[in-house]
């Protein structure tokens, strides 16, 4: 008997990155950059130690702890801490 190996789950792949530094990128182009703190099943995260930058990149606002929409993310980036550590530093 063979067994089929699945491949992870968007969301599966998005919750091996609680308490890592994201990037969320909302339909309105607004970024959050944060540590992921919570997900769940349509995809709401709770971000911790945020910061909020406009289209053009510019900081807008440092916030503690946001919750993002799920039907407002464009798309998130799971690995930002690790290929933009200047901008999570800085």
């Amino acid at each position: 008997m063979s067994q089929k190996i699945r491949p992870a789950t968007p969301l599966k792949h998005l919750r091996s990155a609680i308490d890592k530094i994201i990037l969320v990128k909302l339909k309105d182009g607004t970024e959050y950059v944060g540590k992921l703190e919570l997900v769940d099943n349509t995809m709401n995260v709770v971000l911790s130690d945020c910061v909020k930058y406009d289209n053009d990149g510019n900081l807008v606002a440092r916030y503690g702890k946001v919750l993002i929409r799920g039907s407002q993310i464009a798309f998130i980036s799971v690995n930002y801490g690790e290929v933009a550590p200047e901008v999570v530093s800085g």
